[in-house]
């Protein structure tokens, strides 16, 4: 009996916290808790095509609210919690940094600084006059001055007449705050808190020693960019840049001229940030379902040129955020990319080359428990993040525990009714096509179509030349036979 009392309490301490990633491209509900060795335990998530969000932004409520309603109805049936607060991201280009500073004049200077005196200075940051239509969403310590003693990252414990801090305040536009907030209400959730997303995928991705010594993160995701650059623990610089992956697919619908949801599978599929020597000479060949038109084909060096140029100008926006942060010097950890447009092909290589910079693609990976493989994706890393920020949160402020999802799970639950096997799903979306003579004739070699794609392999120069000159040469053999025999039948 002790041991099972002992369970409980165990698990009546436990604190569970659920999270809402509102991106441009999917809505992620996600639901997890700290291990007893501090690694963070995703219970389950659940995603679904975002409805209503442009660039990070809300513009309709109706579709964002019946999303996070399914993906959060969803997770709550996988998991048997009823889930009623959330903490919630915030992007988009409405977010701003601005630096303001704060002090007191203590009246007992020969005393020492309390934890208390530094909260309340950075409480009085929050009553910075903000131009209309703004609202503080975080503020986040730069340094502090004693007296004279300059760049003082904790002044708990000094002695000092005068206390002073310098912060960088985040703040967003209200209107774009309060729509997060109504289509998230409408759902019947409550936000428990608003957390910028880029340090949110902060924690998830960046080590401690990275955010000391200099890195920037950079979040690439379906329709914004977002910059973080840490120094010394610290957030200095946040920025948005108003370019994701959609716009590289738009690119390619453009160019092409697909579908959006086809040049999207076209970059997934073949998309590289740079050239390779292994398939820049394929020919990717797209059938068309309308009656009448010829399939299109496109080189894998064209659909390269394309997103390469689209990505190189997102890259110029990110060094310029660098170089306007001022830290630029001081990377001494280089460049962290995440989200999902990270897994881009040769996305690193292009940046090292642009930047000058070491670059590594960040996953979370390092902070979750072992058997969280499914969540251990960089477009995850923001979700991930949030849990993180959330169970934080939970530790400051311990009176919240009682709104964490409600474990239901030692109700018994009714064994699910069998489920019919699903229909087999015929693949309409670039059919393989047969390959024919003339592929051969026109200097083309094998075909692969193991992915459902046409894949036809371009010989190289050399071996077209190489081709084009035997083809001459049995020509001329031919027409010398085809002459002779005429001459035969002349004679007869």
């Amino acid at each position: 009996m002790a041991q099972n009392t002992d369970t409980q309490e165990k698990n009546q301490k436990t604190t569970y916290v659920a999270a809402i990633d509102i991106g441009t491209t999917k809505i992620v509900a996600i639901a997890g808790k700290r291990t007893d060795n501090g690694k963070i335990e995703v219970i389950d998530f659940c995603k679904a095509a975002s409805q209503g969000i442009r660039r990070g932004e809300v513009l309709n409520l109706n579709d964002a609210s019946q999303v996070i309603q399914q993906v959060v109805s969803t997770l709550q049936q996988r998991i048997n919690m009823k889930i009623s607060h959330v903490f919630v991201g915030v992007a988009g280009q409405h977010i701003e940094m601005i630096s303001t500073r704060s002090y007191i004049n203590r009246t007992v200077p020969e005393e020492q600084i309390t934890a208390v005196e530094v909260e309340n200075l950075k409480k009085d940051a929050y009553n910075y006059g903000l131009s209309a239509g703004k609202e503080i969403i975080h503020v986040i310590p730069q340094s502090y001055i004693v007296d004279e003693d300059m760049d003082i990252t904790n002044p708990v414990g000094m002695i000092g007449k005068r206390l002073e801090g310098n912060f960088s305040v985040i703040v967003g536009s209200i209107d774009s705050l309060q729509r997060i907030k109504r289509c998230v209400e409408d759902a019947s959730l409550h936000i428990e808190e608003i957390i910028l997303e880029p340090l949110a995928s902060s924690d998830a991705v960046l080590f401690p020693r990275e955010k000391n010594t200099g890195v920037a993160l950079v979040d690439i995701g379906g329709g914004t960019t977002d910059v973080a650059i840490f120094y010394d623990d610290i957030l200095r610089h946040s920025a948005v840049i108003p370019f994701g992956g959609n716009v590289i697919s738009e690119d390619i619908r453009k160019v092409v001229g697909l579908t959006f949801e086809e040049a999207e599978k076209l970059k997934i599929e073949f998309g590289m940030a740079l050239p390779d020597g292994e398939s820049e000479n394929n020919i990717i060949v797209i059938p068309c379902e309308i009656p009448g038109q010829n399939e299109k084909e496109l080189s894998v060096k064209h659909l390269t040129g394309i997103i390469q140029a689209r990505m190189e100008e997102i890259i110029d926006q990110v060094v310029f955020h660098i170089e306007q942060s001022g830290y630029g010097n001081l990377l001494g950890s280089g460049i962290v990319i995440t989200g999902g447009g990270a897994l881009l092909r040769h996305l690193a290589q292009l940046i090292s080359y642009k930047t000058g910079q070491s670059v590594r693609i960040g996953y979370p990976g390092q902070f979750l428990a072992s058997d969280a493989d499914k969540v251990n994706e960089p477009l995850f890393a923001t979700a991930v993040g949030l849990l993180m920020q959330g169970l934080r949160y939970m530790d400051d402020h311990p009176a919240t525990r009682s709104h964490a999802p409600h474990d239901i799970r030692q109700t018994p639950r009714p064994a699910p009714a069998p489920t019919p096997a699903p229909a087999p799903v015929t693949e309409t979306f670039f059919q393989p096509t047969e390959r024919s003579n003339d592929d051969i004739d026109n200097g083309f070699g094998d075909t692969d179509t193991s992915r459902g794609f046409s894949v036809r392999q371009e010989k190289s120069p050399d071996e077209k030349t190489k081709d084009s000159k035997l083809g001459s040469f049995f020509s001329r053999i031919s027409a010398i036979f085809e002459e002779k025999e005429d001459d035969e039948n002349d004679r007869m």
